[in-house]
């Protein structure tokens, strides 16, 4: 049985003046592929601090998902940690979350014993 794992930027919030974001909600969704589907999902709020007078700014209205998910993989580290690392270390905790689920399936039925 696979286990995916999807990020995803499920809202934002920005200033209309000068398109700055100043927060984003992120969802981290592993699931299994089969039946029935197992999930464990983590996620959270970037508070986004910003100078529209920088050359690196990006408005609202230029912005793709994967500007907004670097900000997040950034934002997630821990110690020494690149933003690679840190978003594997979140996919690997989901994963093993849905792999316990799975594990614990395969261990356990239910029923009555007098029915059949």
């Amino acid at each position: 049985m696979a286990i995916t794992t999807t990020w995803s930027v499920t809202s934002m919030t920005h200033m209309d003046a000068d398109g700055g974001v100043i927060k984003a909600y992120w969802t981290c969704n592993a699931a299994s592929d089969g039946d029935p589907v197992y999930t464990a999902v983590e996620g959270g709020k970037l508070l986004c601090t910003y100078d529209a007078s920088s050359s690196d700014f990006i408005k609202y209205s230029d912005l793709k998902e994967s500007d907004v998910l670097g900000w997040i993989y950034d934002s997630i580290k821990e110690g020494e940690e690149t933003a690679a690392e840190a978003k594997k270390r979140v996919e690997d905790n989901r994963t093993a979350r849905v792999q316990g689920q799975i594990d614990r399936a395969s261990t356990q039925a239910e029923g009555l014993p007098w029915s059949s």
